[in-house]
Protein backbone atom coordinates (compact mmCIF):
# COMPACT_ATOMS: atom_id res chain seq x y z
CA UNK A 1 0.00 0.00 0.00
CA UNK A 2 1.03 3.35 -0.92
CA UNK A 3 1.85 5.86 2.19
CA UNK A 4 -0.11 9.23 2.36
CA UNK A 5 2.22 12.05 3.07
CA UNK A 6 0.50 14.68 4.94
CA UNK A 7 1.28 18.19 5.57
CA UNK A 8 3.13 19.49 9.30
CA UNK A 9 1.53 22.55 10.60
CA UNK A 10 1.37 24.22 14.58
CA UNK A 11 3.66 20.86 15.42
CA UNK A 12 1.54 18.18 13.88
CA UNK A 13 0.83 16.07 10.65
CA UNK A 14 -2.10 17.29 9.21
CA UNK A 15 -4.25 15.64 6.85
CA UNK A 16 -4.52 17.69 3.29
CA UNK A 17 -8.33 18.81 3.19
CA UNK A 18 -8.20 19.78 -0.47
CA UNK A 19 -8.68 16.64 -1.94
CA UNK A 20 -6.44 16.24 -4.59
CA UNK A 21 -3.15 14.57 -4.49
CA UNK A 22 0.10 13.88 -6.24
CA UNK A 23 2.02 10.30 -6.67
CA UNK A 24 5.46 10.12 -5.38
CA UNK A 25 7.44 7.32 -7.12
CA UNK A 26 10.26 5.12 -6.27
CA UNK A 27 12.59 5.72 -9.13
CA UNK A 28 14.25 2.06 -9.15
CA UNK A 29 11.16 0.54 -9.70
CA UNK A 30 9.09 2.83 -11.13
CA UNK A 31 6.35 1.74 -8.41
CA UNK A 32 4.42 4.36 -6.80
CA UNK A 33 5.39 4.69 -3.13
CA UNK A 34 3.37 7.38 -1.74
CA UNK A 35 0.44 9.99 -1.95
CA UNK A 36 1.23 13.52 -1.26
CA UNK A 37 -1.21 15.85 -0.27
CA UNK A 38 -1.19 19.24 -2.46
CA UNK A 39 -3.12 21.90 -0.65
CA UNK A 40 -5.35 24.12 -1.34
CA UNK A 41 -4.93 28.06 -1.09
CA UNK A 42 -7.52 27.99 2.16
CA UNK A 43 -5.21 25.16 3.63
CA UNK A 44 -2.17 27.16 2.50
CA UNK A 45 -3.62 30.45 4.45
CA UNK A 46 -4.47 28.34 7.57
CA UNK A 47 -0.71 27.88 7.59
CA UNK A 48 0.42 31.26 7.50
CA UNK A 49 -1.75 32.19 10.26
CA UNK A 50 -0.54 29.66 12.69
CA UNK A 51 2.80 30.72 11.43
CA UNK A 52 2.24 34.22 12.37
CA UNK A 53 0.50 33.10 15.69
CA UNK A 54 4.10 31.81 17.06
CA UNK A 55 6.59 34.61 15.29
CA UNK A 56 5.61 36.88 18.34
CA UNK A 57 6.86 34.59 21.38
CA UNK A 58 9.70 33.19 19.00
CA UNK A 59 11.20 36.40 17.95
CA UNK A 60 11.08 37.64 21.44
CA UNK A 61 13.12 34.76 22.97
CA UNK A 62 17.15 35.09 22.95
CA UNK A 63 19.37 34.39 19.88
CA UNK A 64 21.18 32.21 22.28
CA UNK A 65 18.07 30.28 23.14
CA UNK A 66 17.68 30.08 19.42
CA UNK A 67 20.74 28.60 19.31
CA UNK A 68 20.76 25.77 21.83
CA UNK A 69 17.57 24.57 19.75
CA UNK A 70 19.53 24.23 16.39
CA UNK A 71 22.42 22.56 18.31
CA UNK A 72 19.83 20.10 19.65
CA UNK A 73 18.69 19.13 16.44
CA UNK A 74 22.26 19.06 14.77
CA UNK A 75 23.22 16.72 17.21
CA UNK A 76 19.51 14.67 16.64
CA UNK A 77 20.14 14.37 12.70
CA UNK A 78 23.59 13.72 13.12
CA UNK A 79 22.65 10.43 14.46
CA UNK A 80 20.00 9.77 11.97
CA UNK A 81 21.87 10.54 9.08
CA UNK A 82 21.65 6.52 7.62
CA UNK A 83 17.91 6.82 8.01
CA UNK A 84 18.01 10.31 6.27
CA UNK A 85 20.46 9.32 3.46
CA UNK A 86 17.39 6.49 2.88
CA UNK A 87 14.75 8.64 2.63
CA UNK A 88 16.34 10.77 0.20
CA UNK A 89 17.39 7.92 -1.89
CA UNK A 90 13.77 6.25 -1.78
CA UNK A 91 12.18 9.08 -3.19
CA UNK A 92 14.95 10.67 -5.33
CA UNK A 93 17.09 7.69 -6.49
CA UNK A 94 20.65 9.03 -6.02
CA UNK A 95 22.60 6.96 -4.62
CA UNK A 96 23.05 6.38 -0.45
CA UNK A 97 26.68 7.62 -0.62
CA UNK A 98 25.46 10.61 -2.22
CA UNK A 99 22.45 11.18 -0.24
CA UNK A 100 24.32 11.32 2.76
CA UNK A 101 26.66 13.56 1.92
CA UNK A 102 23.68 15.97 0.32
CA UNK A 103 22.58 15.54 4.46
CA UNK A 104 25.94 16.39 5.93
CA UNK A 105 26.43 19.85 3.56
CA UNK A 106 22.77 20.61 4.77
CA UNK A 107 24.24 20.42 8.20
CA UNK A 108 27.23 22.55 7.86
CA UNK A 109 24.49 25.68 7.36
CA UNK A 110 23.33 24.76 10.53
CA UNK A 111 26.73 24.35 12.40
CA UNK A 112 27.05 28.17 10.76
CA UNK A 113 22.98 28.93 12.60
CA UNK A 114 24.12 27.45 15.55
CA UNK A 115 26.65 31.02 15.39
CA UNK A 116 24.04 33.38 15.52
CA UNK A 117 24.55 35.13 18.89
CA UNK A 118 27.72 35.91 17.26
CA UNK A 119 26.28 37.22 13.77
CA UNK A 120 23.39 39.02 15.47
CA UNK A 121 25.99 41.51 16.97
CA UNK A 122 25.04 45.07 15.74
CA UNK A 123 27.00 48.15 15.37
CA UNK A 124 27.22 51.08 18.01
CA UNK A 125 28.99 54.85 17.93
CA UNK A 126 29.26 56.77 20.66
CA UNK A 127 28.68 60.51 20.86
CA UNK A 128 27.54 60.54 16.77
CA UNK A 129 26.56 64.37 18.32
CA UNK A 130 27.57 65.64 22.03
CA UNK A 131 25.98 63.30 24.13
CA UNK A 132 23.93 61.36 20.89
CA UNK A 133 24.43 57.93 20.64
CA UNK A 134 23.76 55.51 17.52
CA UNK A 135 23.60 51.79 17.13
CA UNK A 136 22.37 49.37 14.20
CA UNK A 137 20.78 46.04 15.06
CA UNK A 138 18.77 43.48 12.95
CA UNK A 139 15.63 42.38 13.41
CA UNK A 140 13.13 39.54 11.82
CA UNK A 141 11.14 39.97 9.16
CA UNK A 142 8.07 37.53 10.05
CA UNK A 143 6.34 34.75 8.51
CA UNK A 144 9.26 33.48 5.52
CA UNK A 145 9.03 30.66 2.87
CA UNK A 146 11.34 28.29 0.94
CA UNK A 147 9.97 26.89 -2.20
CA UNK A 148 12.43 24.06 -2.61
CA UNK A 149 13.56 21.17 -5.50
CA UNK A 150 13.76 17.63 -5.90
CA UNK A 151 17.12 17.51 -6.65
CA UNK A 152 18.07 17.91 -2.88
CA UNK A 153 15.27 17.40 -0.90
CA UNK A 154 17.43 17.51 2.42
CA UNK A 155 20.41 20.32 1.43
CA UNK A 156 18.41 23.13 -0.03
CA UNK A 157 15.81 23.18 3.09
CA UNK A 158 18.50 23.12 5.51
CA UNK A 159 20.18 26.22 2.87
CA UNK A 160 17.30 28.37 4.25
CA UNK A 161 15.31 27.39 7.26
CA UNK A 162 18.16 27.02 10.05
CA UNK A 163 19.28 30.42 9.33
CA UNK A 164 15.50 31.67 8.77
CA UNK A 165 14.98 30.51 11.81
CA UNK A 166 18.18 31.13 14.40
CA UNK A 167 17.51 35.10 13.10
CA UNK A 168 13.74 34.90 14.44
CA UNK A 169 11.57 34.45 11.57
CA UNK A 170 8.77 31.70 11.58
CA UNK A 171 9.08 29.29 8.12
CA UNK A 172 6.48 27.75 5.75
CA UNK A 173 8.17 24.74 3.80
CA UNK A 174 6.57 24.28 0.34
CA UNK A 175 8.98 21.72 -0.93
CA UNK A 176 8.68 19.17 -4.05
CA UNK A 177 5.67 17.15 -4.64
CA UNK A 178 8.15 14.58 -6.22
CA UNK A 179 9.93 13.61 -2.70
CA UNK A 180 8.44 15.11 0.19
CA UNK A 181 8.78 12.75 3.06
CA UNK A 182 12.22 14.08 3.47
CA UNK A 183 10.79 17.07 5.13
CA UNK A 184 8.43 15.84 7.52
CA UNK A 185 11.33 14.21 8.83
CA UNK A 186 13.37 17.19 9.20
CA UNK A 187 10.32 18.72 10.88
CA UNK A 188 9.74 15.75 13.16
CA UNK A 189 13.39 16.08 14.58
CA UNK A 190 12.97 20.18 14.88
CA UNK A 191 10.17 19.20 17.06
CA UNK A 192 12.36 16.97 19.07
CA UNK A 193 14.63 19.38 19.43
CA UNK A 194 12.39 21.39 21.10
CA UNK A 195 11.00 24.08 18.53
CA UNK A 196 8.03 25.25 19.58
CA UNK A 197 4.96 24.30 17.83
CA UNK A 198 4.10 26.52 14.32
CA UNK A 199 7.53 28.02 13.98
CA UNK A 200 8.15 25.31 11.36
CA UNK A 201 5.74 23.91 8.76
CA UNK A 202 5.71 22.13 5.97
CA UNK A 203 2.79 22.72 3.17
CA UNK A 204 3.28 20.28 0.38
CA UNK A 205 1.54 21.52 -2.75
CA UNK A 206 1.47 22.36 -6.57
CA UNK A 207 1.53 25.47 -8.17
CA UNK A 208 -2.16 26.55 -6.11
CA UNK A 209 0.20 26.12 -2.99
CA UNK A 210 3.46 28.25 -4.55
CA UNK A 211 0.82 30.89 -6.07
CA UNK A 212 -0.75 31.24 -2.57
CA UNK A 213 2.72 31.73 -1.01
CA UNK A 214 3.49 34.41 -3.16
CA UNK A 215 0.13 36.40 -2.88
CA UNK A 216 -0.35 36.33 0.56
CA UNK A 217 0.31 39.15 2.37
CA UNK A 218 1.73 38.33 6.17
CA UNK A 219 4.40 35.94 4.13
CA UNK A 220 7.36 38.64 3.99
CA UNK A 221 10.20 36.56 1.99
CA UNK A 222 9.86 33.94 -0.25
CA UNK A 223 13.53 31.59 -0.74
CA UNK A 224 13.45 29.47 -4.24
CA UNK A 225 15.29 27.00 -5.73
CA UNK A 226 14.78 25.26 -9.22
CA UNK A 227 14.53 26.20 -13.02
CA UNK A 228 15.42 29.47 -14.04
CA UNK A 229 11.70 30.10 -16.21
CA UNK A 230 10.08 29.57 -12.56
CA UNK A 231 12.66 31.31 -10.54
CA UNK A 232 12.20 34.51 -12.91
CA UNK A 233 8.20 33.58 -12.45
CA UNK A 234 8.79 33.41 -8.51
CA UNK A 235 10.85 36.50 -8.60
CA UNK A 236 8.82 38.77 -10.21
CA UNK A 237 5.70 37.87 -8.74
CA UNK A 238 6.90 37.74 -5.57
CA UNK A 239 8.54 41.21 -5.87
CA UNK A 240 5.03 42.38 -6.83
CA UNK A 241 3.45 41.52 -4.03
CA UNK A 242 6.13 43.62 -2.02
CA UNK A 243 8.26 40.94 -0.81
CA UNK A 244 11.45 39.90 -0.45
CA UNK A 245 12.64 37.16 -2.97
CA UNK A 246 15.92 35.22 -3.58
CA UNK A 247 15.53 32.70 -6.85
CA UNK A 248 18.25 30.85 -7.93
CA UNK A 249 17.61 29.62 -11.28
CA UNK A 250 19.22 27.19 -13.80
CA UNK A 251 22.75 26.05 -14.69
CA UNK A 252 24.57 25.37 -17.96
CA UNK A 253 28.13 25.06 -16.00
CA UNK A 254 31.38 24.81 -18.05
CA UNK A 255 34.77 23.27 -17.54
CA UNK A 256 37.45 24.90 -19.20
CA UNK A 257 40.24 22.02 -19.81
CA UNK A 258 43.56 23.59 -20.68
CA UNK A 259 45.92 21.78 -22.26
CA UNK A 260 48.39 21.48 -19.61
CA UNK A 261 45.65 19.76 -17.30
CA UNK A 262 46.39 16.98 -15.57
CA UNK A 263 44.09 14.90 -17.70
CA UNK A 264 43.80 11.77 -15.10
CA UNK A 265 42.82 14.53 -12.70
CA UNK A 266 40.14 16.34 -15.00
CA UNK A 267 38.52 13.22 -15.91
CA UNK A 268 38.01 11.92 -12.78
CA UNK A 269 36.44 15.04 -12.05
CA UNK A 270 34.34 15.33 -15.28
CA UNK A 271 32.85 11.57 -14.28
CA UNK A 272 31.43 13.17 -11.00
CA UNK A 273 30.74 16.43 -11.50
CA UNK A 274 29.13 15.38 -15.04
CA UNK A 275 27.06 11.86 -13.57
CA UNK A 276 27.07 12.23 -9.95
CA UNK A 277 23.24 12.13 -8.82
CA UNK A 278 22.30 11.25 -12.31
CA UNK A 279 23.48 14.85 -13.60
CA UNK A 280 20.58 16.29 -11.89
CA UNK A 281 22.35 18.70 -9.83
CA UNK A 282 22.75 22.90 -10.68
CA UNK A 283 26.16 22.69 -10.10
CA UNK A 284 26.74 19.58 -11.99
CA UNK A 285 29.51 20.33 -14.93
CA UNK A 286 27.65 19.73 -18.68
CA UNK A 287 29.94 21.10 -20.77
CA UNK A 288 33.66 20.43 -21.12
CA UNK A 289 35.40 23.23 -23.07
CA UNK A 290 38.55 21.80 -24.55
CA UNK A 291 41.34 24.24 -25.38
CA UNK A 292 43.31 23.83 -28.12
CA UNK A 293 44.24 19.94 -29.02
CA UNK A 294 43.26 18.77 -25.40
CA UNK A 295 40.25 16.86 -27.00
CA UNK A 296 41.46 14.05 -28.47
CA UNK A 297 43.61 12.65 -25.46
CA UNK A 298 40.84 13.56 -22.80
CA UNK A 299 37.92 11.87 -24.44
CA UNK A 300 40.40 8.59 -25.24
CA UNK A 301 40.71 8.62 -21.51
CA UNK A 302 37.19 9.95 -20.29
CA UNK A 303 35.06 7.50 -23.34
CA UNK A 304 35.91 4.15 -21.50
CA UNK A 305 35.41 5.77 -18.08
CA UNK A 306 31.49 6.74 -19.23
CA UNK A 307 30.92 2.90 -20.57
CA UNK A 308 31.93 1.52 -17.84
CA UNK A 309 29.97 3.75 -15.36
CA UNK A 310 28.14 1.47 -12.80
CA UNK A 311 24.60 2.37 -13.12
CA UNK A 312 22.45 0.65 -10.29
CA UNK A 313 19.44 1.24 -7.92
CA UNK A 314 20.80 4.58 -5.21
CA UNK A 315 20.89 1.68 -2.78
CA UNK A 316 23.38 -0.80 -4.19
CA UNK A 317 26.43 -0.47 -2.68
CA UNK A 318 28.43 -0.40 -5.78
CA UNK A 319 26.49 2.05 -7.94
CA UNK A 320 27.85 5.02 -8.92
CA UNK A 321 24.70 6.43 -10.62
CA UNK A 322 21.11 6.38 -9.65
CA UNK A 323 17.90 6.46 -11.75
CA UNK A 324 16.06 10.00 -12.59
CA UNK A 325 13.89 10.98 -10.46
CA UNK A 326 10.40 10.32 -12.44
CA UNK A 327 9.52 8.84 -16.00
CA UNK A 328 8.70 11.96 -16.80
CA UNK A 329 12.10 13.80 -16.05
CA UNK A 330 13.58 10.69 -17.78
CA UNK A 331 11.54 11.01 -21.56
CA UNK A 332 12.25 15.05 -21.25
CA UNK A 333 16.54 14.21 -20.69
CA UNK A 334 16.00 11.31 -23.41
CA UNK A 335 14.75 13.58 -25.93
CA UNK A 336 17.57 16.32 -25.60
CA UNK A 337 19.97 13.32 -25.82
CA UNK A 338 17.38 12.45 -29.65
CA UNK A 339 17.42 15.74 -30.39
CA UNK A 340 21.39 16.62 -30.05
CA UNK A 341 21.88 13.79 -32.83
CA UNK A 342 19.27 15.13 -35.05
CA UNK A 343 21.46 18.94 -34.70
CA UNK A 344 24.50 16.93 -35.95
CA UNK A 345 26.61 16.33 -32.53
CA UNK A 346 28.53 13.20 -32.39
CA UNK A 347 27.36 10.78 -29.76
CA UNK A 348 30.13 9.15 -28.16
CA UNK A 349 28.23 7.55 -25.36
CA UNK A 350 24.35 6.65 -25.47
CA UNK A 351 23.23 5.72 -22.56
CA UNK A 352 19.28 5.43 -23.71
CA UNK A 353 19.57 1.81 -24.57
CA UNK A 354 20.19 0.67 -20.38
CA UNK A 355 17.98 -2.02 -19.13
CA UNK A 356 18.91 -3.71 -15.53
CA UNK A 357 17.78 -6.33 -15.24
CA UNK A 358 15.00 -6.75 -12.78
CA UNK A 359 14.57 -2.90 -12.87
CA UNK A 360 12.91 -2.43 -16.31
CA UNK A 361 10.16 -0.13 -14.90
CA UNK A 362 13.40 1.92 -12.94
CA UNK A 363 13.78 5.60 -14.67
CA UNK A 364 17.17 4.44 -15.42
CA UNK A 365 19.45 6.07 -18.06
CA UNK A 366 22.66 5.42 -18.70
CA UNK A 367 25.76 7.95 -18.93
CA UNK A 368 25.97 10.07 -22.21
CA UNK A 369 28.57 11.90 -24.01
CA UNK A 370 28.84 13.87 -27.02
CA UNK A 371 31.50 15.21 -29.21
CA UNK A 372 31.69 18.22 -31.84
CA UNK A 373 28.78 20.20 -29.90
CA UNK A 374 28.40 24.26 -31.08
CA UNK A 375 26.94 26.73 -29.01
CA UNK A 376 24.09 26.95 -31.65
CA UNK A 377 22.44 23.52 -30.50
CA UNK A 378 19.65 23.53 -27.94
CA UNK A 379 21.82 20.58 -26.17
CA UNK A 380 23.84 23.59 -25.51
CA UNK A 381 22.26 26.14 -24.83
CA UNK A 382 19.30 24.95 -22.63
CA UNK A 383 19.69 22.99 -18.90
CA UNK A 384 19.37 19.48 -19.30
CA UNK A 385 19.61 18.19 -15.65
CA UNK A 386 20.41 14.62 -16.42
CA UNK A 387 23.72 12.53 -17.37
CA UNK A 388 24.54 14.46 -20.15
CA UNK A 389 28.33 15.77 -20.85
CA UNK A 390 28.68 17.61 -23.96
CA UNK A 391 32.22 18.64 -25.60
CA UNK A 392 33.06 21.83 -26.96
CA UNK A 393 36.51 21.96 -28.94
CA UNK A 394 38.14 25.97 -29.07
CA UNK A 395 41.32 26.91 -30.42
CA UNK A 396 42.25 28.79 -27.20
CA UNK A 397 41.77 30.42 -24.04
CA UNK A 398 39.85 33.45 -24.84
CA UNK A 399 37.56 31.91 -27.01
CA UNK A 400 37.37 29.53 -23.77
CA UNK A 401 36.13 32.36 -21.94
CA UNK A 402 33.71 34.46 -24.52
CA UNK A 403 32.06 31.04 -24.76
CA UNK A 404 31.47 30.82 -20.65
CA UNK A 405 31.17 34.79 -20.39
CA UNK A 406 28.38 34.32 -23.45
CA UNK A 407 25.65 32.66 -22.21
CA UNK A 408 22.76 33.46 -20.09
CA UNK A 409 23.53 30.97 -17.32
CA UNK A 410 26.12 32.10 -14.33
CA UNK A 411 26.05 29.86 -11.83
CA UNK A 412 29.49 27.82 -11.68
CA UNK A 413 32.21 27.17 -13.65
CA UNK A 414 35.56 25.60 -12.97
CA UNK A 415 39.26 25.56 -14.91
CA UNK A 416 41.87 22.93 -14.97
CA UNK A 417 45.08 24.27 -15.40
CA UNK A 418 48.88 23.96 -14.30
CA UNK A 419 49.24 27.42 -15.10
CA UNK A 420 48.79 30.19 -12.39
CA UNK A 421 48.26 32.99 -14.42
CA UNK A 422 45.68 30.83 -16.78
CA UNK A 423 43.87 30.30 -13.53
CA UNK A 424 44.20 33.77 -11.60
CA UNK A 425 42.82 35.49 -14.96
CA UNK A 426 40.02 32.85 -15.56
CA UNK A 427 38.67 33.65 -12.19
CA UNK A 428 38.84 37.38 -12.18
CA UNK A 429 37.43 37.99 -16.05
CA UNK A 430 34.74 35.05 -16.40
CA UNK A 431 30.67 36.44 -15.14
CA UNK A 432 29.96 33.14 -13.29
CA UNK A 433 28.71 33.63 -9.35
CA UNK A 434 30.69 30.30 -7.92
CA UNK A 435 34.47 29.55 -9.70
CA UNK A 436 36.28 26.57 -9.29
CA UNK A 437 40.12 26.55 -9.97
CA UNK A 438 40.97 22.18 -10.28
CA UNK A 439 37.90 22.27 -8.38
CA UNK A 440 34.82 20.74 -10.68
CA UNK A 441 32.17 21.82 -8.07
CA UNK A 442 32.68 24.59 -6.57
CA UNK A 443 30.08 24.97 -3.71
CA UNK A 444 31.16 27.46 -1.35
CA UNK A 445 30.60 25.86 2.21
CA UNK A 446 28.16 27.18 4.76
CA UNK A 447 30.17 30.31 5.93
CA UNK A 448 30.32 31.67 2.71
CA UNK A 449 26.89 32.03 0.45
CA UNK A 450 25.79 30.17 -2.54
CA UNK A 451 24.84 32.14 -5.90
CA UNK A 452 24.93 32.91 -9.61
CA UNK A 453 25.16 35.36 -11.72
CA UNK A 454 22.83 36.49 -15.18
CA UNK A 455 19.73 34.65 -15.45
CA UNK A 456 20.92 31.86 -12.43
CA UNK A 457 19.82 34.21 -9.88
CA UNK A 458 17.18 36.33 -9.40
CA UNK A 459 17.31 38.93 -6.48
CA UNK A 460 20.23 40.74 -4.14
CA UNK A 461 20.81 37.95 -2.39
CA UNK A 462 22.60 35.12 -2.10
CA UNK A 463 21.82 31.75 -0.10
CA UNK A 464 23.05 30.87 3.64
CA UNK A 465 26.17 32.36 5.27
CA UNK A 466 26.28 35.83 5.85
CA UNK A 467 23.90 36.58 3.26
CA UNK A 468 21.41 34.70 4.19
CA UNK A 469 21.33 36.55 7.79
CA UNK A 470 21.00 39.66 5.73
CA UNK A 471 18.29 38.57 3.67
CA UNK A 472 16.18 37.20 6.92
CA UNK A 473 16.63 39.94 8.56
CA UNK A 474 16.24 43.93 8.26
CA UNK A 475 18.60 46.70 10.06
CA UNK A 476 17.12 49.00 12.08
CA UNK A 477 19.39 52.00 13.37
CA UNK A 478 18.40 53.97 16.76
CA UNK A 479 19.58 57.52 17.65
CA UNK A 480 19.31 58.26 21.31
CA UNK A 481 19.62 61.22 23.16
CA UNK A 482 18.65 61.48 26.58
CA UNK A 483 17.15 64.66 28.60
CA UNK A 484 20.30 65.86 30.29
CA UNK A 485 21.61 66.57 26.84
CA UNK A 486 18.83 68.10 25.05
CA UNK A 487 19.62 71.35 23.39
CA UNK A 488 17.46 74.18 24.21
CA UNK A 489 15.00 75.75 21.86
CA UNK A 490 13.19 74.04 18.81
CA UNK A 491 14.95 73.89 15.38
CA UNK A 492 13.27 74.09 12.15
CA UNK A 493 16.20 72.86 9.81
CA UNK A 494 17.75 69.29 9.36
CA UNK A 495 19.27 68.61 12.24
CA UNK A 496 23.55 67.91 11.89
CA UNK A 497 24.92 66.02 14.72
CA UNK A 498 27.12 68.61 16.69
Amino acid sequence: MAKTIPHFIGGKTVEGKSGRASDVFNPATGEVSGRVALASKAELNAAVAVAAKAFPAWAAITPLQRSRIMFRFKQLLEGRLDEAAAIVTAEHGKVLSDAKGSVMRGLEVVEFACGIPHLLKGDFTENVGTNVDSWAIRQPLGVVAGITPFNFPAMVPMWMFPIALVCGNTFILKPSERDPSMSLFLAQLLKEAGLPDGVFNVVNGDKEAVDAILEHPEIQAVSFVGSTPIAEYIYHTGAANNKRVQALGGAKNHMVVMPDADLDQTVDALMGAGYGSAGERCMAISVAVTVGNVADPLLEKLVPRVRGLKVAPGTDPEAEMGPLVTKQHLDKVRGYVDTGVKEGAKLVVDGRGLKLQGYENGFFLGGCLFDNVTPEMKLYKEEIFGPVLSVVRVPDYNSAVKLVNDHEYGNGTAIFTRDGDSARDFASKIKVGMVGVNVPIPVPMAFNSFGGWKRSLFGDHHMHGPEGVRFYTRLKTVTSRWPTGIRSGAEFVMPTMR
